[in-house]
């Protein structure tokens, strides 16, 4: 049954299905640490279900076997502009790779369901009497996805706390059934990353912490990912001209980890760019309405954050732009079109961003 489900797995897309069993108790203790220590920040849903993210059993009564699943969503050349380029260049809007086409969400939660669905019809035609109960995660509850994929065998967690493969890098989603099913555990894999920490060097806030135990850990609180996505609030004032023209997420340890050269290309037809996100610039994208934004954005990941994070963080980007680059007169023109707007959060970050251009 374990190698069928694979099968199916692959037949619906899937790059990589691995099983697992439920004991986290290893992960429990350094959980509770960066709680305590307050890296989740504002992401209080963390804290709010404590230890029962390592413990599926108690989250979903009656599972003894986690079936995880990787989906790759590197884009091809032809489907998204070149991540360095858009960096290198400050009018642009940099959007992380992962968020210019479909939510992944959905995308993952369909092929889980059709897989689960066919595991289903088996075991109904097995006859056995045996009731197959599952419930699908992608990264939509309290999962420890992450370290329920490498006991499966999917790969190691990196330095930037992302899934690492040897033959896939890190640009691939993960979704996990949690499942009834007594299913043969596979064994995990070894750790590769050796004496590499490109990815800690690289971040432009510097948000990877090493404990005393040598564990190497996210501090949320200056990650831009979480700046830009999941921060209601204001950017911290020193934080923002490290962020630069990251909008949405932020790619860089990524992009510098010697593993990605061998990340596949995606197959994924939902996970082409939409409304060239790719290579927007910044002005363009701070112009759109409340309308627009959620018109274009439809069905988007990016979507959620809503409209006034999204021009909180491209009148950030726009702050960033150097005072002599050729784009600079039309990012103050744009911001002073939005001085006496409606959002206090917005007008904030849009004076911030004014002073510095003309300084």
């Amino acid at each position: 049954m374990a190698a069928t489900i694979k099968t199916w797995g692959r037949e619906l897309g899937f790059a990589d299905i691995g099983i697992t069993h439920v004991d986290l108790s290893h992960a429990e203790a350094g959980l509770l640490q960066w709680l305590a220590a307050g890296y989740h920040g504002e992401m209080d849903y963390m804290a709010r279900h404590g230890l029962t993210r390592a413990r599926p059993a108690e989250l979903v009564p009656g599972t003894v076997s986690v079936i995880t699943a990787r989906l790759d969503y590197r884009p091809t050349e032809n489907m998204a502009a070149d991540a360095g380029e858009n960096l290198s260049d400050p009018a642009r809007a940099y959007l992380s790779r992962y968020a210019l086409g479909r939510d992944y969400h959905k995308v993952l939660r369909n092929k889980l369901q059709a897989l689960a669905d066919r595991i289903n019809a088996e075991l109904d035609q097995s006859s056995d009497g045996s009731e197959f109960k599952y419930r699908a995660f992608t990264d939509s509850a309290p999962v420890m996805e992450v370290e329920l994929a490498a006991m499966s065998g999917l790969g190691w967690r990196g330095k930037h706390t992302l899934l690492l493969n040897r033959a896939a890098g890190s640009y691939f989603f993960l979704g996990e059934l949690f499942t009834n099913l007594p299913l043969p555990a596979d064994a995990p894999t070894s750790n590769h990353c050796g004496t590499c920490q490109a990815c800690i060097d690289i971040c432009p806030t510097q948000a990877f912490v090493t404990t005393p135990e040598g564990r190497h850990v996210l501090d949320a609180r200056r990650c831009i990912s979480y700046l830009t996505i999941e921060l209601k609030g204001e950017i911290p004032v020193e934080l923002r001209p490290l962020i630069g023209n990251r909008v949405y997420g932020c790619d860089d340890c990524q992009l510098a980890c010697p593993w990605n050269r061998f990340s596949p290309l995606t197959r994924q037809d939902d996970f082409k760019v939409r409304h060239g996100l790719d290579q927007a610039t910044l002005v363009e994208l701070f112009a759109w309405t409340e309308e627009e934004f959620n018109q274009r954005l439809a069905g988007s990941a990016i979507r959620r954050i809503g409209h006034e994070r999204w021009l909180r963080n491209l009148a950030v980007g726009l702050g960033n732009i150097p005072a002599d680059h050729p784009a600079a007169a039309a990012a103050i023109a744009a911001l002073e079109a939005r001085q006496t707007g409606p959002s206090a959060l917005v007008r904030e970050h849009v004076a911030w961003a004014l002073q510095r251009l003309r300084a």
